[in-house]
């Protein structure tokens, strides 16, 4: 989903990304700020510097939600649970999780701090609105801001998944069934419900020719498709409960020797057996990966000189994995980490590999038997 992102920074070590829809939003912000907000509310200001105020009323927004991400992070790390990133997008941000939370009381407490965080946001904006008094200007931007925290914490409280309100609900069901799996499964279908009436209000108030009825049919609309992402992702996870790594791996695996040239490469792996990775062994130890990402990455006129060792991925723990892992886990990890495979080492040597198309194959498969 945010694949077309730049890093802009890391606080308190957690990379912070921006996703190309986020320009998008804020120079909507800005717009909107400049020829409407500010020429209604403090009508005595130049029209031109409204400009400059609506950008940074955007920014200040923006680092609300990023606190407000922050605070979900906080709370996670207590919990032992990595942050992978925080990314800003056109419906706000994202704080991602290297994995789910091992409680009902973790998941309560994270899903909270958000818009607990932006309560206190709204107040301190709210102070500093009545403290700004004679400068109509920092005034307006603060009154604007005290709004949106308020309308942020609030609107984060909808009781559908993947909203903070839906981790609340999700939470309670969790306490109440101990089913982890069922809880999110209902908590999804909440927010599937949740995301419909969003439709529905935005179509009916198009037909009305309220033009801000597209924001009711965008909001519903990603509500709705997180929401079924998040039903399909519990539901793989329910399939996948229990197969281990050797039960889903590759176990016949074509090897590359790692003194080849590309051209052979391509010719003899590639295109003869049609995968899109193999792994890279000289003599009888393991090297690395070879993909066909790499491969791509140089001109064709250096295959013929370059061999699979000078592209491959090195190997490394962070290309391992065991028999007895948990399919779920290992699926968890390729997506969070971006890895299409993983060579599963048994006593110290190569007993298979395992991808994550043969993943998604194994699910499509126990999705229509089931």
């Amino acid at each position: 989903m945010f694949e077309e992102s730049w890093q802009i920074g890391r606080i308190i070590g957690i990379p912070v990304r921006v996703h190309f829809s986020w320009f998008i939003i804020f120079g909507l912000i800005t717009w909107a700020l400049a020829t409407q907000y500010f020429p209604q509310v403090a009508p005595e200001l130049p029209h031109a510097t409204n400009w400059l105020r609506g950008a940074i009323a955007a920014l200040l927004l923006f680092l609300s939600v990023i606190i407000h991400e922050l605070s979900h992070s906080f709370v996670a790390r207590r919990y032992q649970i990595p942050i992978t990133s925080i990314t800003l997008f056109i419906f706000g941000g994202v704080a991602r999780l290297q994995k789910e939370p091992s409680s009902p009381r973790a998941e309560l407490y994270m899903a909270l701090a958000g818009p607990f965080s932006s309560y206190l946001l709204g107040i301190f904006f709210f102070i500093l609105h009545r403290l700004l008094g004679n400068y109509h200007g920092l005034q307006a931007i603060a009154f604007y801001l005290l709004q949106l925290n308020f309308i942020l914490g609030t609107f984060n409280l909808i009781p559908g998944y993947p909203m903070d309100g839906g981790r609340v609900l999700r939470a309670f069901l969790w306490q109440r069934s101990g089913d982890y799996l069922s809880a999110t499964k209902k908590a999804s279908k909440a927010g599937e419900r949740i995301a419909l009436i969003f439709i529905a209000i935005g179509f009916v108030s198009l037909l009305s020719g309220y033009f801000g009825s597209i924001w009711f049919l965008l909001i519903g609309w990603f509500l709705y498709t997180s929401a079924q992402s998040s039903y399909r992702q519990a539901d793989a996870k329910g399939i996948l409960s229990g197969v281990k790594v050797r039960d889903v791996m590759t176990a016949d695996v074509v090897t590359v020797n790692a003194h080849s040239p590309l051209s052979e490469v391509i010719d003899d792996y590639f295109l003869r057996y049609g995968y899109n990775g193999f792994p890279v062994v000289d003599g009888e130890d393991i090297a690395g990966i070879i993909s066909l990402r790499d491969v791509k990455e140089l001109p064709k006129e250096r295959w013929a000189s370059t061999s699979a060792k000078d592209v491959m991925h090195l190997f490394d723990r962070s290309l391992e994995a065991s028999e007895d892992d948990d399919v779920s886990v290992i699926l968890d990890r390729m997506i969070n980490e971006d890895k299409g495979r993983l060579i599963v080492i048994n006593n110290g040597k190569l007993s298979g590999l395992i991808t994550r198309s043969g993943i998604i194959k194994f699910l499509q498969i126990k999705g229509e038997l089931k």
